[in-house]
Protein backbone atom coordinates (compact mmCIF):
# COMPACT_ATOMS: atom_id res chain seq x y z
CA UNK A 1 0.00 0.00 0.00
CA UNK A 2 2.90 2.46 0.44
CA UNK A 3 3.33 2.86 -3.56
CA UNK A 4 -0.65 3.75 -3.46
CA UNK A 5 0.45 6.49 -1.07
CA UNK A 6 3.34 8.01 -2.98
CA UNK A 7 0.93 7.98 -6.08
CA UNK A 8 -1.97 9.93 -3.73
CA UNK A 9 0.88 12.31 -3.13
CA UNK A 10 2.12 12.97 -6.65
CA UNK A 11 -1.03 13.29 -8.06
CA UNK A 12 -2.49 15.74 -5.56
CA UNK A 13 0.82 17.83 -5.96
CA UNK A 14 0.50 17.77 -9.61
CA UNK A 15 -3.24 18.93 -9.68
CA UNK A 16 -1.83 21.85 -7.59
CA UNK A 17 0.83 22.34 -10.13
CA UNK A 18 -1.96 22.45 -12.52
CA UNK A 19 -3.75 24.89 -10.67
CA UNK A 20 -1.10 27.23 -9.98
CA UNK A 21 -0.49 27.00 -13.91
CA UNK A 22 -4.03 28.05 -14.55
CA UNK A 23 -4.22 30.75 -12.37
CA UNK A 24 -0.49 32.53 -13.94
CA UNK A 25 -1.53 32.01 -17.22
CA UNK A 26 -5.31 33.61 -16.46
CA UNK A 27 -3.67 36.42 -14.62
CA UNK A 28 -1.00 36.87 -17.48
CA UNK A 29 -4.21 37.08 -20.32
CA UNK A 30 -5.88 39.94 -18.60
CA UNK A 31 -7.82 37.52 -16.33
CA UNK A 32 -10.91 35.61 -17.06
CA UNK A 33 -13.89 34.16 -13.93
CA UNK A 34 -13.65 30.63 -15.86
CA UNK A 35 -9.48 30.47 -15.66
CA UNK A 36 -9.69 31.47 -12.03
CA UNK A 37 -12.47 29.46 -11.15
CA UNK A 38 -10.71 26.40 -12.50
CA UNK A 39 -7.61 27.26 -10.99
CA UNK A 40 -8.87 27.82 -7.63
CA UNK A 41 -10.56 23.99 -7.82
CA UNK A 42 -7.47 22.32 -8.98
CA UNK A 43 -5.76 24.31 -6.04
CA UNK A 44 -8.00 23.34 -3.54
CA UNK A 45 -8.96 19.55 -4.90
CA UNK A 46 -4.37 18.78 -4.78
CA UNK A 47 -4.55 19.74 -1.22
CA UNK A 48 -7.72 18.07 -0.13
CA UNK A 49 -6.45 15.05 -1.50
CA UNK A 50 -2.88 15.62 0.01
CA UNK A 51 -4.67 15.94 3.45
CA UNK A 52 -7.15 13.24 3.17
CA UNK A 53 -4.04 10.87 2.49
CA UNK A 54 -2.13 12.29 5.46
CA UNK A 55 -5.10 11.58 7.66
CA UNK A 56 -5.49 8.22 6.49
CA UNK A 57 -2.21 7.77 7.28
CA UNK A 58 -2.09 8.54 10.57
CA UNK A 59 -4.50 5.50 11.40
Amino acid sequence: MRWYSHAVYAFGVAFVAIGVALLVVTASHGGGVLGFLLGGLFVALGVARIQLERKRGDR
